[in-house]
């Protein structure tokens, strides 16, 4: 076969891998942010490859693209073969033992502001040679789409296509402001009934329960709340200026409760405590940087302040 000029000056392995992220990130434009490149050169490269095979591999129309049958056999070899052409770059040039190049990580707002900011410095100052885009999302991102290698997540992970590494557990407490308890006593099992809520809608918003840390009965509290809200430090906020009483991570209210701005209600029990997962979609191959990542937030996050080590997996 004679090779097309545009298609003999390209690298083949880079004209497949582009047709891989194009099929992935379902788009041109998304392939190109995930490439660093333009929407134009993206589209030249997927020209070049079908000229280099003569064969249409995507069907394109303006509101959608489909692979053709020649097309999804295409993507199954490129696939492999891109993935194999990387792991075999990264052994020779020593990419397994030093993690190199751009890590992009979707972290909960609050929790990556507070909690995960000194276990993710400490782990660029480990890997130079890495840099991080570090996005705080309380969302969950779409991760062939927008390029993203992985992402933390605070409460239970239910994605079968995605691994979910165990990381720690955060510990929850229910607080209030003195001014709101009064004279009441906080370790009274009927005071968080009698009590204004604020809710945190992403956990609870009718009802709260309480374990008791000799393993007893639970203890289920409904509410009526007088604000929702899905954000944490507005929940603190809140409490702090006697709105109601909250259930809290707890590492977010330690100073409060230290200063007593902030009051512990029923300090032998706890809400049930949140699992925190490090979660990436399932790959043949993992780069160096994020494996070295994964073992960074393993060593770390268990020790962090407010943190506790996560209970081993059923077995």
């Amino acid at each position: 076969m004679t090779i097309p000029t545009s298609a003999a000056g390209a690298d083949r392995i880079d004209l497949l891998r582009t047709f891989v992220r194009i099929v992935e990130s379902g788009s041109l434009s998304a392939a190109a942010v995930q490439l660093g490149t333009t929407q134009p050169t993206v589209s030249r490269r997927l020209q070049a490859l079908e000229r280099l095979f003569g064969l249409q591999l995507l069907k394109r129309s303006t509101h959608r693209m489909t692979l053709t049958d020649d097309g999804e056999r295409c993507f199954v070899h490129a696939q492999s073969l891109v993935a194999d052409w990387e792991a075999i770059q990264a052994d020779l040039r020593g990419e397994v033992d030093v993690p190199r190049g751009r890590l992009r990580v979707v972290v909960p707002h609050a929790f990556g502001q507070a909690q995960l900011l000194e276990p993710m410095l400490q782990f660029l100052a480990r890997y130079p040679q890495v840099t991080l885009e570090w996005m705080l999302e309380d969302r969950h991102p779409d991760f062939i789409a927008e390029g993203i290698d992985c992402a933390i997540r605070v409460g239970a992970v239910d994605a079968p296509h995605l691994v979910a590494v165990p990381l720690a557990e955060v510990p929850r407490i229910a607080v209030a402001a003195p001014a709101l308890v009064g004279t009441a006593d906080v370790r009274d099992p009927a005071l968080p009934g009698t009590l204004p809520w604020i809710a945190l809608t992403t956990y609870y918003r009718e009802r709260v329960t309480l374990l008791a840390a000799d393993g007893g009965p639970a203890l289920q509290v409904d509410i009526q709340p007088r604000l929702l809200t899905d954000n944490l430090f507005v929940v603190r906020q809140a409490a702090l200026a006697g709105l109601g009483a909250a259930v809290v991570s707890a590492w977010l209210v330690s100073d409060e409760l230290r200063t007593g701005r902030l009051l512990r209600l029923l300090p032998e029990r706890e809400a049930p405590p949140l699992p925190v997962h490090l979660v990436y979609p399932s790959a043949r191959q993992i780069p160096s940087r994020l494996r070295a990542f994964i073992d960074a937030m393993k060593a770390c996050l268990p020790h962090t302040h407010g943190m506790r080590i996560p209970p081993p997996p059923p077995r």
